[in-house]
């Protein structure tokens, strides 16, 4: 047997009495999380949004200190962000944040309408093919946005508009956005853009759709063109801080063999 079975014989090993193990062999990992650093796109108008001083720096030793807005590079919005009465980073359920995958794939419609808002038409069609959403999953939306990262112009899609600088990046309209985290109840949504709501919105009504019904959110997440439109478990960990409004995040997917 391998090095690598061995290890996950162990480490999947239940914790619990009649609890299943979970055979990391029978899956692959997919990383789906932007590396942070200064060269990461950050929102317009943000002021330092990343700064990593050095404490020291050794052939034998390395300590930093780092500056980091929460709303920066791939990141989990806690509810607060967008609600006073929503859970913060500390309060956010971890079966919120372990939950199985639902992708939603609009890069077709995104290619040719770079604002292009998920419709329940979308969500309509997406479960015609690959049935209801089921409670519980985290529902990513696919637009192919991730392949600008790294280039501002293209990701953020600036462009001045009657004297104010307008967006133009897909992400989720409204009413789609109102039947996932309502009707279907999903444990949280995800986009591969800058944001849920998309550049050109007049206004952040998805955050507050997702804020008052306690859906977290992830945005700026990588390429999701490896994950199935179901059948993968998602888990994105972000920073426990006490009263935090969203922060960095870690997310796998664990996609079966």
């Amino acid at each position: 047997m391998s090095r690598w079975r061995v290890a996950a014989a162990w480490c999947c090993a239940p914790l619990l009495a009649g609890a299943q193990p979970l055979d990391l062999a029978r899956h692959r990992l997919v990383d789906l999380t932007h590396e942070v650093s200064e060269r990461g796109p950050a929102w317009p108008g943000s002021r330092t949004p990343f700064k990593l001083d050095t404490l020291t720096a050794t052939a034998t030793t390395a300590m930093f200190r780092l500056q980091l807005n929460e709303h920066f590079g791939t990141h989990l919005d806690a509810p607060r962000h967008a609600s006073g009465a929503g859970w913060t980073n500390e309060q956010i359920p971890l079966d919120r944040l372990v939950v199985p995958v639902v992708v939603i794939d609009v890069t077709r419609q995104a290619a040719t309408d770079r604002d292009y808002a998920l419709t329940p038409a979308d969500v309509a069609a997406h479960e015609a093919q690959h049935g209801r959403i089921p409670r519980g999953s985290a529902v990513l939306l696919r637009t192919g946005w991730a392949r600008f990262w790294g280039d501002d112009t293209r990701y953020f899609g600036a462009a001045t508009a009657g004297g104010r600088t307008v967006l133009h990046f897909p992400s989720f309209g409204v009413e789609a956005a109102r039947l996932l985290a309502t009707d279907r109840g999903a444990a949280l949504l995800g986009v591969d853009a800058p944001s849920t709501d998309i550049g050109a919105a007049p206004s952040f009504a998805v955050h507050a759709i997702l804020g008052a019904a306690n859906v977290p959110a992830l945005e700026n997440l990588a390429d999701l063109s490896a994950l199935p439109a179901t059948g993968a478990t998602l888990l994105a960990l972000p920073i426990k801080t006490t009263g935090g409004s969203g922060g960095p995040v870690r997310v796998v997917a664990l996609v079966p063999r």
